[in-house]
This record gives structure tokens, sequence and C-alpha cells, in this order.
């Protein structure tokens, strides 16, 4: 797949091989067209832009050189007659044509633009943010153009910092934001947001003190470097600290985990809706009775959580587990098994489901399940984990995960205790690390080995033959 990345240093990849797109004022023609989003760009505006002092003599054979070589990059196997479906001809110029997903910059501002709840908020931000690898189009900085671009994309990843922090405060995540939000309101002392959110996450940690100093900080910067007192919204905002009128957030990690089950047994179905309907904070989202009915159904109904029988008519779990992964924002899968062929369990551990509990669990047991893949946990039941990791471990599959080399001892150390099936905070204990930043390593890990849920680290870690079944791991410091 071809992508172009511009928040950062700016490259075009070939399923993740950078390609070589040539000199500086080349790549420029490239990042301008990038720039105008798949709109034409007028040969005569190129020019204009590139060469902003003047341009040569030959500026319009020099652009059509500059086209034609990166056409060559862009589409190697295109034939010499054969149109160009990357960077076309649109009259009266040229044209990038790319899927937002291809295009880093584009992703980036559509995720800014997300509405609905405080967790749908924060899970786009933090995408949004993680697509940042520095300053964006910093090597064509003197163009106008580019700085004009670079600016714009600096508001908008401003903007997703501070959506990001309001949905976590509105999630109660406002001990792990402090910090971040002093220090971006520190480097971005003008900005009215910055201000609301650090003053309103020292409140609802108890330091109402701190919280109305920050206040104070701020009306002492805007009237120093602007001549004004604080904002109308801000006043308020100190006025309601000072009488208590604030009012606590109720978080939305306390909102009903929705769970689609999908098996054809209806008195499978009819036992979880009853076990989820005498559960607070679990409710039923839809039923499914094979696995066309559960893809469906995750479709229509967009739950947090799936159970999903293994063994099912029409289209069995396995396939249906695949298919579901495979959308845009999926839900934690649960599979649910009798007994199970060891072959179908790991299968579905690899393909990305967070776990699987015996239908034969007690209902405590289920719903620990459920709670456990919605906040990100890999879970395997204790009675056929030994048999089946000692079945598999250090087996070779062509499709096992990328290698292992390349990661730093601390990154191992977290990947041998996730697959010794340790929470995120358990892990934090263990190695004397902030819950967060575990959190934060444990997506780096899914993201390096190009796997989608935790389960998949606990199955790679044991295939590598990094953690072995029975063996007592050891771990280096930080």
């Amino acid at each position: 797949m071809l992508t172009f990345t511009a928040l950062g240093p700016f490259q075009a990849w070939a399923d993740g091989t950078p390609l070589d797109l040539g000199g500086q004022r080349q790549r420029a023609v490239l990042a301008r067209l990038l720039v105008a989003g798949g709109r034409a760009v007028p040969v005569s505006t190129l020019i204009d832009e590139l060469w902003p002092g003047g341009p040569p003599a030959q500026a319009l054979s020099t652009i059509q050189g500059y086209v034609s070589r990166l056409r060559r990059a862009l589409e190697p196997a295109r034939a010499p007659r054969e149109e160009a479906g990357v960077l076309v001809s649109a009259a009266p110029g040229y044209a990038l044509r790319a899927a937002a997903e291809q295009v880093d910059a584009w992703r980036f501002e559509s995720l800014v633009k997300t509405d609905g709840s405080a967790a749908q908020v924060w899970a786009a931000m933090d995408t949004a943010l993680g697509l940042w690898r520095g300053p964006a189009l910093a090597e064509f900085g003197e163009l106008s153009w580019a700085a004009t671009e670079a600016a714009r994309l600096e508001e908008l990843r401003l903007i997703a910092v501070e959506r990001r922090a309001g949905a976590g405060l509105s999630l109660g995540r406002a001990t792990s934001l402090a910090a971040d939000l002093e220090a971006h309101a520190s480097a971005y002392p003008l900005r009215e947001e910055a201000w609301r959110l650090l003053a309103v996450a020292l409140y609802r940690m108890g330091r109402q003190g701190e919280a109305l100093a920050a206040l104070r900080r701020a009306r002492s910067v805007w009237r120093e470097e602007l001549g004004l007192d604080l904002s109308a919204g801000l006043r308020r905002l100190e006025a309601d600290m000072l009488a208590e009128r604030m009012e606590e957030p109720v978080p939305e990690e306390s909102a009903a985990l929705r769970v689609l089950v999908a098996d054809d047994q209806a008195l499978v179905r009819a036992g979880v809706r009853a076990m989820l309907g005498a559960e607070p904070g679990v409710t039923l989202a839809g039923e499914a009775a094979d696995g066309e009915e559960a893809i469906a159904g995750v479709r229509a109904t967009r739950p947090d959580v799936v159970l999903l029988d293994i063994q099912m008519p029409r289209l069995d779990g396995l396939a249906a587990a695949r298919r579901i992964l495979a959308e845009d924002r999926p839900p934690k899968v649960v599979m649910m098994t009798t007994f199970g062929s060891d072959e179908n369990l790991y299968a579905a551990l690899r393909a990305g489901v967070s776990g699987f509990v015996l239908k034969t669990s007690a209902p405590e047991q289920f719903l620990a399940a459920i709670r456990a893949a919605a906040a990100g946990d890999a879970l395997i039941d204790p009675a056929v984990t030994t048999r089946l990791i000692s079945a598999f471990a250090g087996r070779g599959d062509p499709g096992s995960p990328p290698a292992l080399a390349g990661l730093s001892e601390s990154r191992l150390d977290v990947l041998k205790l996730v697959a010794r099936g340790l929470s995120n905070h358990q892990i934090g204990r263990t190695l004397a690390l902030p819950e967060e930043e575990v959190a934060e390593l444990v997506k780096a890990l899914l993201e390096h080995l190009d796997l989608v849920d935790r389960a998949q680290l606990v199955m790679a870690a044991y295939e590598s033959g990094l953690v072995t079944p029975g063996e007592k791991a050891h771990f280096s410091s930080f």
C-alpha cells in the first residue's frame, strides 16, 4: 500500500518501505500536491511557489521532469504509456489521488473532527496525535505555502491535545492528565482552553488552591502580554471554584458496557441475557444465532464486547471474529467454547480476539471476562491455558508476528509480563512504572508487531520462545 507522511519528515512509502523522491525541490512538488488535499494545482502556481524569488527560464520543463520522475517512483510497475493513477494530470496542472487513510495529514484532520461520546473523542484524539512524528513539513519551511500549512496543522494539533484532555476529564482522568496540562499551558500561555483544562484538572484532584493559582498565573501573563484581564469564561470558572459550585462529572467508564452475544443455541443466549440483566453496568446490545448475524449485529449496534461462540452454522465464530476485527474500530471479541480444538482456540487468539471463556464457567467469570476485555486486558481461561500454550509454544508459523528483533529490553520486559497474564496495573507495580506509561508501552508493542489485541502479544511471546511454559521471567531495570 502506498502511503504519505507529512506530520514529521516528508516521505512516501510502499508497504512500509521509503521511496526515493529525489531532491528537495522535486520532493516539494509532491508535498505541495499533498497540501492541496486532492485538488488540482495549476502548473503556474507550482512554478511561482517553488521558485518564490523568480523561476528559471526552463521552469515548465523542469516541473514536467520532476513529475515524470515522481510518477516512476510512486508507480514503478506502470507501463510507459499507461495513465498515471497517483500523481495525475488534472487541467491546468496536477493532483495527488489518494484515500484519506493513505495520507497521515488527511487522516489526522478527519480524526480531529470526530464527534461522539467522551470515550470516542478520547480514542480519536489519541489516534490523531499518535500520527505525529515531528513538526509538519519542516523541510519546506522556507516556502510560504508550506509554512502556512504547517501552522494550520499545528493549530489542529493543539486543538486535538485540548479535545483529548477535555474528554479525559469527562472520563475521570484528571490525575493522569494534570502534568501534561501544566506543560501545555506553560508552552502556550495565551490559549484560554489550556488554562481552563489545567484549572479544572487540579480542582478535580482536590487541589483547589493550585487550581486558583493557575488562573492567577494566566491573568498575570495575559495582562503582561496582551494588556487584558482573563476572559469571561475563565472569570466564571474562577468564581465557581471560589464558591465551590463546581460539579463533579460522572465518569463515562461507569456507563453500561454493551455486549452482543452470538451463539446458535437459544438456551445459551437466554442464559447470557439473564446474566447481563442482573448485572449493574452491563447491558445486552443484541443477539445473533450465527456468524453472519453477528457481523450484521456489530455493524448495527456498535457493542463494546462481543461474546462469540466458536462453532456456529453458516459462518463459524472464528471466521466471524476475523471479519469483525477487520472492521474500523472493532469491539473486543471474547470466544465462548464448550471444549474447542486447540487449533481453533490458537487460531482465534492469533486472529486478535481478547481471549476465551468456557461455557461452563460461572456467571462471575463471564462478567470478569467482559470487563477485562473492555479494559484492554487479555484473558485465557486457566482450565485450558497451560495445555494450549504448551502445545504451540515455539511453534514455527509462516503467519507468525514479526520477529522481536529491535525491541528494547524495557519493552521485552513488558511483553514477558503481558504473556504471564498481568494487567497494566500489575505490570506497573512490578516494574515501578505509572500505569499510564505501561499502557503506552503495550500500545507501542502492538504497533511494532503490527498486532491489534493484547492476546496476540501473549501468543507472540510464546511463539517466539521469549517466554516458555513454566519459565520464571527475569526483568531488567528501566
